[in-house]
C-alpha cells in the first residue's frame, strides 16, 4: 500500500495532485488545517495537509466492466446465482481491515504531532496546558486554541483570563451538547449494562435502579445474566432486597424472555451482565444468545476511567455491536484525568449518562449533561 502525505492551500488542489499521482482509486485517510510561519501565532499561513493512500491490489478486485459479456437477447439464458469467490472475499476483508488499521494510525500520529502551544497568548496557553494535562487529544486542542485566537484578534478590549476560560466553557459545551441530547434517562423500559469485568457495572446498575425508584417512584425489576460469579447474583440480590425489587437469574434467550413476560406490568427492567474479556468479540455473541436485543432496551457501556485511552478504544469497539446507546463512566474518583470522556465522545459521537465518583449507592452518582463534563474539563466547581 502507498501513502503519501500532501500540502496545498486548498483541498480542490490537493484532490487535483492526489488524483493525478494515485489516480481515482485513491482513499483519503485524513485531512486538516495546519498553519506555518507567523510571529507569536499571528500571520500564519493556512494550508491544508491531506494524507492518502493507493493500494493496486484493490483495482484487481474490482470487475472489469470492457470484459463483461454483450447481452444479445433478453430471452437468453436466465441469470444464475454466481458462487461466491471466497478467497476474494477474505481478501476484500483483509484490505478493508488493514485500511481502518492505518487510518487509526494515521490519528494517532496526527494527534503524536508537537502543538506549539507557546506560540498562543499568555491566558490561552493556561487553557490548553490545563486540557492538555487532563488528556485532551492535540487535534481538540488545535481546535480550541485557534478558536480562542479568533476571537482573541477580534475583541478590541483587554481581555481577561476569566473571559477566556468563559469563551473555552462555551465552545466545550457546543462540541458536547449535539451528541449529548437532551432526553432524560430510562426512556425505554429496558435498561442495560455491559461492559468489561472491573468497572463496576453491578454496582452503577443499583445507582441506577435506586435513582428510578427512590426519585422517579417507578416499579422496577433486576435481571441478571452474570452466572459465572456467585458473588455477583448475591450482591444484585441484596441491592434488590434494599430496594425490595424482584430478581430473576437467566442463562439462556428463552429464560430471558420468561423473565420478560413475568415483569410485563413493570415500568423498567435493570440488566446486569457478566463482566469477560473484552478483547473476544465472541463475549457480544454470547450475551445475543441471552438478552434480545429487539425489545424496547437502552444498552449502556460501562468504562472506568481510570483505563487507558487506547484499551477504552478497543473495548468500544467490540461492544459497539450490542448496539450501544450511551456511555457510563465509572471511578472518576480515582482520577485526576477526564480527558478521554471528552475524546471518546467527539470520536464515536454517542453522550454520557452518568459518571459516577465512589462506591457509595445511591449517592456517587452524577446525572451528566454538556455543562457538567465541560466544567470537569476544567475543573470548574458546580455552584
Amino acid at each position: 500500500m502507498k501513502v503519501k502525505k500532501y500540502m496545498a492551500p486548498s483541498m480542490p488542489e490537493a484532490m487535483k495532485r492526489i488524483r493525478a499521482e494515485l489516480g481515482e482509486q485513491a482513499v483519503i485517510l485524513n485531512s486538516r488545517m495546519v498553519y506555518s510561519g507567523g510571529f507569536l501565532g499571528l500571520f500564519k499561513k493556512k494550508n491544508i495537509e491531506v494524507i492518502a493512500a493507493m493500494d493496486p491490489e484493490v483495482n484487481h478486485l474490482r470487475p472489469q466492466l470492457k470484459d463483461k459479456p454483450k447481452i444479445i437477447s433478453k430471452d437468453s439464458v436466465q441469470p444464475r446465482m454466481q458462487p461466491i469467490d471466497e478467497e476474494k472475499d477474505k481478501e476484500t476483508l483483509a484490505i478493508t481491515k488493514e485500511m481502518k488499521e492505518l487510518r487509526t494510525l494515521i490519528h494517532q500520529l496526527s494527534d503524536r504531532q508537537s502543538l506549539r502551544i507557546e506560540a498562543y497568548p499568555d491566558d490561552i496557553q493556561r487553557i490548553l496546558i490545563q486540557l492538555s494535562d487532563q488528556g485532551v487529544e492535540n487535534i481538540y486542542l488545535h481546535q480550541i486554541g485557534e478558536h480562542l485566537l479568533t476571537k482573541w484578534k477580534e475583541s478590541k478590549e483587554e481581555i481577561e483570563f476569566l473571559t477566556i476560560r468563559e469563551w473555552t466553557l462555551n465552545f466545550l459545551k457546543n462540541k458536547i451538547a449535539p451528541i449529548q441530547g437532551t432526553l432524560p434517562p430510562f426512556t425505554k423500559k429496558f435498561v442495560n449494562v455491559v461492559g468489561p469485568t472491573g468497572v463496576g457495572k453491578t454496582t452503577t446498575l443499583a445507582k441506577c435502579a435506586s435513582l428510578a425508584v427512590l426519585e422517579q417512584r417507578k416499579k422496577i425489576a433486576f435481571i441478571t445474566t452474570d452466572t459465572y460469579r456467585i458473588a455477583a447474583i448475591e450482591q444484585l440480590k441484596t441491592y434488590g432486597n434494599l430496594l425490595n425489587v424482584p430478581v430473576e437469574v437467566v442463562y439462556k434467550l428463552s429464560d430471558f424472555q420468561k423473565a420478560v413476560e413475568k415483569f410485563n406490568d413493570f415500568d423498567h427492567i435493570f440488566i446486569d451482565t457478566a463482566g469477560r474479556n473484552y478483547r473476544d468479540p465472541v463475549y457480544v455473541e454470547e450475551l445475543k444468545k441471552v438478552i434480545d436485543f429487539d425489545e424496547d432496551m437502552d444498552t449502556y457501556l460501562v468504562l472506568s476511567l481510570t483505563a487507558k485511552q487506547q484499551d477504552l478504544e478497543e473495548i468500544i469497539e467490540i461492544f459497539e455491536k450490542a448496539p450501544i446507546t450511551q456511555f457510563i463512566f465509572t471511578k472518576m474518583d480515582e482520577t485526576r484525568s477526564c480527558g478521554a470522556l471528552f475524546n471518546l465522545m467527539m470520536k464515536y459521537g454517542k453522550g454520557v449518562a452518568f459518571i459516577t465518583n465512589g462506591q457509595n449507592v445511591p449517592d456517587d452518582l452524577i446525572e451528566a449533561d454538556a455543562e457538567i463534563m465541560t466544567k470537569l474539563l476544567l475543573e470548574v466547581e458546580k455552584k
